[in-house]
């Protein structure tokens, strides 16, 4: 049958698909619009399945603060090629799932994907814009966090990207520079006394061994261990980093000289890199 350029353009519209994928899909369904839209749904989970086992090395992480400062979110969308990571499309789309994830506020993976958008779940819309793309496209990351006062930073090739909760409100450099450095320190905790205990135990273990292979003694072993042990917490503790804006000052001593008040209380950080 005849496909009209007003019904094609009608169903990219609708679905956001190619133009030819679009007119496909139309002369299939024989002009009915639902079927179409089907169609084209059916073709994305098909690319999907083809492209499973793919990596998805590519993509952007989004931080999104709400107006109040007082809820946050990071959300990761993966895809195979940087070429489809710096698309406009791909851009709209990982913001648009970030400002879903806001308003919901989702605990998990599983209930961002199940979040309704424009008709379909957003697992859909990932699985659509395969098809699209003809690339793996994946959900690989989404935390949330509120405190009385968050600040987020994204490096600028949206590889990488933090947010950070404080316990009072402070001013846009203290915010941003501190989400600057989570960002580009990676702690593993705001302080050490909230390290989590298996970090310390898997730590104090790879010293333990190492000391042996030097061939210490065997009574100073957890001695030494526990000297580089306050090693790694200059290294890794948030307030105990040397803050990257103010050199030989720790994060703890330039907030302290700030406002002797101010607190982080929590972050979350996600990178598309493996640091």
């Amino acid at each position: 049958m005849e496909i009209k350029a007003v019904e094609v353009a009608k169903l990219r519209k609708m679905t956001g698909a190619g133009m030819m994928d679009c007119k496909k899909a139309l002369v299939e369904a024989e002009g009915d619009y639902d079927r179409a839209k089907e169609i084209i749904r059916e073709k994305g989970k098909l690319v999907a399945a083809k492209r499973a086992d793919r990596t998805t090395t590519e993509g952007a992480v989004i931080a999104k603060v709400s107006e109040d400062n007082k809820k946050a979110i990071l959300v990761c969308l993966g895809c195979e090629t940087d070429f489809v990571a710096n698309n406009q499309e791909f851009k709209d789309l990982v913001n648009k799932i970030a400002d879903k994830a806001l308003e919901a506020f989702p605990k998990n993976l599983d209930e961002l994907k199940a979040l309704d958008f424009d008709g379909m779940t957003i697992e859909e819309a990932v699985t659509q814009q395969t098809g699209k793309t003809g690339e793996k496209h994946e959900l690989m990351y989404v935390s949330t966090l509120e405190a009385p006062f968050i600040a987020s930073y994204i490096h600028m090739n949206s590889k990488v990207a933090s947010i950070v909760g404080f316990n009072k409100e402070v001013s846009k450099e203290v915010g941003h520079g501190l989400a600057m450095q989570v960002t580009a320190m990676n702690p593993v905790s705001v302080s050490r006394d909230d390290c989590p205990q298996d970090v310390i135990e898997k730590e104090l273990e790879i010293y333990r061994e190492q000391i042996r292979m030097e061939g210490k003694p065997e009574k100073l072993v957890d001695q030494i261990a526990n000297g580089k042990l306050n090693k790694f917490f200059k290294e890794r503790a948030l307030e105990d980093q040397e803050y990257t804006m103010v050199s030989k000052t720790s994060v703890k001593d330039y907030l302290k000289s700030v406002d002797p008040e101010i607190k982080v209380v929590g972050f979350r950080r996600f990178t598309l890199n493996d640091d």
